[in-house]
């Protein structure tokens, strides 16, 4: 039985604290076992059925291994409500994510070279290169996406399934993020733990962005008509409907050509080029990540009164 009052908890406890660099973190196990299979299971080929049976694998292990540890707790009261809480602020990154996003900004006020080097961080284009513009707008595009698979996807999992969903879904999340790339290293070994990826956002990434255009309401900004002007033109088929929403919420323009890997990928803008991109906007950007957490809990509250 899902208990929404712990994942309240959860939620509570991460915006306090965030993820302590140096704290046990399940996330970081995941990500310690996805790199001892990428190198063990690289050798003699058949790269593409490895990375779907790696991927299976690793999903099955998290829920039934989550699951099979609330089980065995579930006796112990205190102990169990304290493991489920605990889970759920580790699925969940708001706060991480406002940290990193600001340490952008403000590195911005220092030198471009050192919000590009913050930057570098959070996301997988190349910055050494990138402008004062394309710095914001990348961060801007970041803090969006992540609100998603960040925020509201492991809320939303571990609302349906409780800490086991969240976590498996922090582990989807996890194999394509270091996995799901498409260069030569990774487009047969990341390939499945990709499709999982958008398979398992799918829902989430548009929760997130109308929850986002509900939000710019009270910014006095309708940003239902980029999103659904844009939302598909994004290589992604789920990115495309934070990023679109929150393009026209600020009225700036996301999107466009970027280095990753040091080939050059064009990409369609999103949103209109109403004015210049402020470091301010960033700002603006995460405000709207915690309203929209709350926003959805408040929603989520609701729906579980009504059953």
């Amino acid at each position: 039985m899902i208990n929404l009052s712990y994942v309240i908890l959860g939620v509570l406890l991460d915006f306090i604290l965030g993820d302590p660099y140096s704290f046990p973190h399940p996330v970081k196990l995941m990500g310690n076992l996805i790199s001892l299979e990428d190198r063990l299971l690289r050798k003699n080929g058949k790269l593409r059925i490895k990375g779907f049976f790696m991927a299976v694998g690793n999903i099955s292990l998290v829920f039934f291994l989550v699951s099979g540890l609330l089980s065995l707790l579930k006796p112990y009261k205190v102990i169990y409500a304290l493991v489920y809480i605990y889970l759920i602020y580790t699925s969940v990154a708001a706060k991480s994510l406002d940290f990193e996003a600001t340490k952008v900004k403000n590195a911005l006020l220092s030198s471009l070279e050192n919000a590009r080097y913050q930057l570098s961080f959070i996301v997988g284009r190349e910055t050494k290169n990138l402008s004062e513009k394309e710095i914001m707008n990348a961060t801007i595009e970041t803090v969006a996406e992540n609100t998603s698979d960040g925020v509201i996807a492991p809320l939303f999992f571990g609302l349906i399934l409780g800490p086991a969903g969240a976590l498996t879904y922090k582990m989807v999340n996890t194999m394509d993020s270091m996995l799901g790339y498409k260069n030569e290293k990774y487009i047969d070994f990341g390939r499945y733990p990709a499709i999982i990826d958008d398979i398992f956002n799918f829902i989430p990434a548009r929760i997130t962005g109308f929850l986002f255009c509900i939000i710019g309401l009270f910014f006095g900004k309708n940003a239902f008509n980029i999103m659904f002007r844009d939302r598909k033109k994004h290589s992604s088929p789920n990115a495309g409907y934070p990023e679109s929403a929150i393009a026209g919420i600020l009225g700036i323009q996301l999107g466009g050509d970027n280095m990753y890997n040091g080939k050059l990928v064009h990409k369609p803008t999103l949103g209109d080029n109403l004015k210049l991109v402020e470091p301010s906007d960033i700002d603006i950007t995460i405000k709207i990540m915690y309203c929209c957490e709350i926003l959805f809990l408040i929603i989520s509250s609701g729906i579980y009164k009504l059953i």
